[in-house]
């Protein structure tokens, strides 16, 4: 159960300050331990992840231990036993041992506690139930250690009583089966999570949506949604995924590093949706305005690969739809096709640097030409001058332009 220095604490402890804080609860009489997510990162050398931290005081010991020692505090949930304690410019967030009294979700009634094992028990799989303190020492009551050697993803005790004190387990364990599972899927967990798919129905559409998000980040994204989708859990929000191989070409071939992943990118890969679908997706998972702008842009607006390989069709698209929708379509577009263009890291870096060209034209340029007697003609006049620019490649200048005004005049 107990591991002796079994963690480089350098992984955990970037700020020695942290130490101010682990002296303060020990002089105070309590233990203070590191938990969850950042010691199973940091045992399996990733990097990047926040600190959470337990301790065996309750909150408001805790905040008189901080307050002995000069340590500022900030209420961020003392009722379900978290306290905030700022550290340089980072908020610590440090909860009691608890044991669940009642559990509804995030609004689980909780009395609290000073058994580590209870704590432990309380949490959802073996691998984030893992402590440490700030000599490296490793307190595991649940074998998370050897799971995540073995990459082993399984819930604690009865799957399914784990995933009724909150349905959002469910996607949780997929997340991380997809990070850290070398194995065949649990048979139990997956059982569990099938048996109470329906629970997810009860879950606001905005947790559903973030944690999809992360597992869509995931390296086995696809063969993971694949599962999701083969038993049915999700089937209200992602039906019928059918573009799964080239959601793992999107991962694997194309994007290796060069862009940040995007959770949107990827399930736009998924069902390369039409602009209705595309809509309909946008508005059931709640988008936020720019993310369904950009999703439906996506599908309104077709381009081909042969168009990346074009200097002139290329700088054309980056004008009308911008970087980022070029950038998104070249990844997108390529793995719809399953073709890794050759040249496909210097296209990415020729829409990076691309200046974007100014139209030198406005609407009083046109009436200043005193050839216009209906102003609402200028709109159309600006629309078609504006082709001829792009046409030229954004060569033409004001000048050029405003001659063609009585041409393009005369032919709307």
């Amino acid at each position: 159960m107990i591991r002796d220095n079994y963690l480089d604490i350098n992984k955990l402890i970037l700020n020695k300050k942290i130490l101010k804080l682990f002296r303060a609860v020990e002089e105070h009489g309590g233990v203070l331990r590191f938990v969850g997510g950042a010691v199973r990162d940091a045992l399996a050398g990733l990097k990047g992840f926040d600190l959470d931290l337990a301790t065996d005081l309750s909150p408001e010991e805790l905040v008189e231990a901080c307050d002995e020692h000069g340590l500022k505090t900030v209420p961020i949930g003392i009722k379900f036993g978290t306290v905030g304690v700022l550290i340089d410019n980072d908020i610590l967030e440090v909860t009691s041992l608890r044991r669940d009294v009642k559990t509804d979700g995030r609004h689980a009634e909780v009395e609290f506690t000073t058994d580590w094992e209870i704590d432990a028990s309380r949490r959802d799989l073996t691998i984030n139930a893992v402590y440490a303190d700030e000599k490296g020492n490793v307190f595991d009551y649940y074998n998370g250690i050897d799971d995540l050697e073995k990459g082993v993803v399984r819930f604690i005790g009865s799957p399914s009583q784990r995933i009724k004190e909150d349905y959002l387990r469910i996607l949780r364990f997929f997340r991380f089966y997809s990070v850290f599972s070398k194995t065949e899927i649990d048979r139990k967990a997956l059982e569990a999570c099938i048996e109470n798919k329906d629970g997810l129905k009860t879950l606001s559409m905005e947790r559903i949506r973030d944690e999809l998000f992360k597992i869509l980040l995931t390296p086995k994204a696809a063969e993971t949604v694949k599962i999701i989708s083969d038993n049915d859990i999700l089937g209200y929000v992602l039906p019928n995924i059918r573009n799964d191989d080239k959601l793992d070409f999107l991962i694997k071939k194309v994007n290796l590093g060069l862009v940040t992943p995007c959770p949107l990118r990827r399930i736009f890969v998924l069902y390369d949706p039409d602009p209705d679908l595309a809509e309909n997706m946008a508005n059931r998972m709640k988008f936020s305005k720019k993310q369904k702008g950009d999703f439906i842009s996506w599908a309104e607006n077709k381009v081909s690969l042969l168009d990346f390989g074009d200097r002139k069709k290329l700088a054309r698209m980056i004008y009308k739809f911008g970087k980022d929708f070029a950038l998104n379509k070249l990844l997108i577009e390529q793995a719809l096709q399953t073709t890794l263009l050759p040249n496909n890291q210097e296209i990415i870096s020729s829409i990076d640097t691309t200046e974007i060209p100014v139209f030198p034209l406005r609407g009083k340029d046109i009436l200043e030409t005193g050839s216009i007697e209906d102003n609402r003609l200028i709109g159309d006049i600006l629309d078609k001058l504006e082709e001829k620019w792009m046409d030229s490649n954004f060569t033409l200048g004001r000048e050029e332009l405003l001659s063609q005004v009585p041409l393009v005049k005369s032919a709307s």
